[in-house]
């Protein structure tokens, strides 16, 4: 426990420096530097502002959050680095992390239950240490009882574990190895994520223009009823 508290301490200063520092220099009055900008600050905000609003729906904001990280604690350092990424503007996936978002003196699998349910979807890091953990078995079994189908809303991580390792409730589902490709792991994660809050945004839109189609051909009926003789 005290070394997890030494993370999310060395957690919280990294994704304070992260904010805060720039990869590029500001550029002096007198000289050019070879960092350069590709795009004007209005074609960046602008791409970043159409980006958002495919994942801006009501469906979305029902749910406390996008995505719970389901993680052994010998594998929260790699859960560190993956959830200051998730983080990251322009979309700014709201993660759920056991040491900073438990309640205290709550009870553990209380908290777990209700984390699972106020998430989107599931990223389960199976590891060796995750298959011996009780808790991560209890929050794999919760979010395949809230997503029973294979629909991609659990997204399993098999991080240094064999195939045949693999817990056979998640078997039939495609997962993603992160091997030794952190990067790219965590870009196969992100697309993940993304895609599933994306059909969930199409799938509201979808539901709201059907309602609103019903009530304009409700509203056209009753006045065509009005309109009628005695």
């Amino acid at each position: 426990m005290a070394r997890l508290f030494r993370w999310f301490g060395d957690f919280r200063r990294k994704k304070n420096r992260g904010q805060n520092g720039s990869s590029c220099p500001q550029p002096s009055s007198r000289a050019t530097g070879p960092c350069k900008s590709r795009s004007s600050p209005q074609t960046t905000v602008a791409a970043a502002a159409s980006s958002s609003r495919r994942f801006d729906c009501k469906s979305r904001w029902s749910k406390q959050y996008d995505v719970c990280i389901c993680h052994a604690e010998d594998d929260v350092i790699y859960v560190q680095d993956l959830v200051a990424y998730l983080e990251l503007r322009p979309h700014s996936l709201r993660c759920f992390l056991q040491l900073r978002d438990l309640v205290p003196g709550g009870a553990i699998c209380t908290e777990l239950c209700q984390a699972v349910r106020q998430s989107h979807c599931w990223v389960l890091v199976i590891s060796p240490a995750f298959i011996k953990d009780p808790w991560c078995g209890y929050q794999m079994q919760q979010a395949l009882s809230e997503s029973p189908k294979a629909n991609g809303r659990v997204i399993p991580v098999r991080m240094q574990l064999e195939r045949k390792d693999y817990p056979l409730e998640l078997r039939f589902m495609f997962g993603i190895d992160v091997g030794k490709e952190k990067e790219n792991g965590f870009q196969r994660i992100k697309r993940a994520i993304l895609y599933n809050l994306e059909e969930l945004c199409r799938k509201n839109a979808e539901e709201q223009q059907h309602t609103d189609t019903e009530s304009r051909t409700a509203t056209a009926g009753n006045t065509a009823d009005s309109s009628g003789p005695c």
